[in-house]
């Protein structure tokens, strides 16, 4: 099937079959971040501005390289530069842009739920680069991608998400997207950090780090979001590694090949220890990899892919 929607906004509202047309899709543009010429033209002529009015690291810079591979003009937009701060509102910002012929607007914003407000008001294709507590639809393909390839498939895997829960956009596009793929999500973190309501996740909600680690064949340890968080809702840093954060010794509960995982930026020392982070079963980098190969995937779909059955010629 073909991915029929304008943007991708989030991972709650898609279809099983619509995530493994994105996650297929990823797939075969690996492929192209191989080869020593990373540059195909299918999306030349077009123009996609990313609009980012938070930090980023990861997400804005593979979205860039993505865009550029694909051959469209790329441009980064960056809040502390722009008219917002004289005032203009977010509508005006983006209609403005859009009068200047754009076609695919990449967005994050601190707000939940601004993403599908900017979606509703332009013609332009929109995809949500992570919108305040709500998802980072990206982040969950590229997840997924890398756990289907170091385990060859999703379906009745056990993944435990370990962490900051209830502040994480991250957590809350994985368990949308993997549950509807037949996997069986564990949830694990302070009682503080964990939604009062997590049980409409349908995930199981583990009471110590022994039983959300136990048996696991993939382990998501989730950064402390203290960015979004009126108050901290930890004693201390020291405290919540000695009981939160993924050791060596903690890793050994898992299955022999778990994989370990984490969507940056990592706090070295405190949810994971860099002899993880560093371990060979860390997928960490891999994930990044895999960041460039889905958000081409998104792009592709969006600017011409959509109205077709899979990746024409000229995407190869």
């Amino acid at each position: 099937m073909a991915y029929k929607r304008k943007d991708l906004l989030g991972m709650k509202d898609l279809s099983k079959e619509e995530i493994l047309y994105l996650l297929d899709t990823a797939q075969q543009f690996t492929e192209i971040n191989e080869r020593d010429v990373k540059k195909v033209p299918t999306l030349k002529g077009k123009t996609v501005i990313n609009l980012f009015f938070e930090p980023s690291t990861r997400t804005r810079t593979s979205f860039e390289i993505a865009g550029k591979r694909l051959s469209a003009d790329t441009i980064n937009f960056t809040s502390s530069s722009s008219s917002t701060t004289k005032g203009e509102t977010l509508i005006d910002t983006v209609k403005n842009m859009e009068s200047m012929h754009s076609d695919i607007f990449v967005v994050r914003h601190a707000y939940s739920g601004s993403v599908k407000f900017i979606a509703e008001h332009t013609d332009a294709k929109v995809i949500n680069a992570g919108d305040g507590l709500n998802e980072h639809p990206t982040q969950a393909l590229l997840d997924m991608l890398t756990i289907r390839q170091s385990k060859g498939r999703l379906e009745g895997l056990e993944v435990a998400i370990i962490g900051d829960i209830t502040h994480s956009r991250v957590a809350r596009s994985d368990v949308w997207a993997m549950t509807k793929l037949g996997v069986n999500v564990r949830l694990f973190g302070p009682t503080t950090m964990i939604p009062k309501h997590s049980e409409v996740f349908g995930c199981r909600v583990c009471k110590s780090m022994h039983e959300a680690v136990e048996g696991a064949d993939v382990i998501i340890m989730l950064r402390i979001q203290r960015e979004r968080q009126g108050k901290l809702l930890i004693p201390s840093t020291k405290e919540y590694a000695k009981y939160f954060g993924l050791t060596k010794d903690k890793l050994t509960l898992a299955k022999p090949d778990a994989l370990v995982m984490h969507p940056g930026p990592i706090n070295r020392g405190v949810e994971l220890m860099s002899n993880v982070a560093d371990g060979d079963q860390s997928g960490v980098l891999r994930q990044v990899s895999n960041g460039v190969a889905v958000r081409m995937a998104a792009l592709y779909i969006l600017g011409i892919g959509n109205n077709k059955g899979g990746m024409d010629e000229n995407a190869s």
